[in-house]
């Protein structure tokens, strides 16, 4: 299995106001600095939740196909599934019919549910599912993620230059109802 970012976030769930006004920085000095760090705090918080906060575009590959005829999509919520293909053993990639598969987008993660049985494919990467995952723009980022990221971001501004610095309390408090777990 292998996921692989196709189209980034083109803007930040906080603003560069938002995190000086938390920081209470004045000036343009930092601007950069702090620029970075909301970037930063934004990726820790996607992966401590295991979701994409804003409107991204990815392509999930499988090896084989589900023995259960579902596959879950990593990275809620999701927002739409784009195109599904199938590659046989020969090279010839094949995009299947959407009537061939259902999404269940009720589910977090969601997941495809498809109609028909296994299919035979190449060794490796021979499913492969292009999605689009996030809340949307950052204004439809819920309120505790959002602020759990200024928190990450006052974290790593008051650390830079020390080695990794965990999610705070603050930060873990705010996200924990967001945050997807794997049984």
């Amino acid at each position: 299995m292998s996921l692989q970012l196709l189209t980034p976030p083109s803007s930040e769930p906080v603003s560069l106001a938002d995190a000086k006004a938390h920081l209470k920085i004045d000036g343009t000095e930092e601007d950069a600095l702090v620029t970075s760090l909301i970037t930063a705090a934004r990726a820790r918080t996607e992966w401590h939740c295991g979701r994409a906060l804003l409107t991204q575009n990815w392509c999930l590959r499988l090896d084989r196909w589900p023995s259960d005829n579902v596959v879950e999509i990593p990275l809620p919520p999701l927002q739409s599934v784009s195109s599904i293909a199938t590659t046989n053993p020969d090279g010839i990639r094949n995009v299947m019919d959407p009537a061939l598969y259902r999404i269940d987008a009720a589910s977090e993660p969601a997941r495809v549910c498809f109609a028909t049985g296994p299919q035979h494919l190449r060794d490796r990467d021979g499913l492969e599912i292009a999605f689009t995952a996030g809340y949307g723009e950052a204004a439809a980022v819920p309120q505790p993620i959002r602020q759990a990221i200024l928190e990450i971001t006052a974290e790593l501004y008051a650390h830079r230059g020390d080695d990794a610095v965990p999610v705070g309390r603050a930060g873990q408090v705010l996200l924990a109802p967001y945050r997807i777990f794997r049984l």
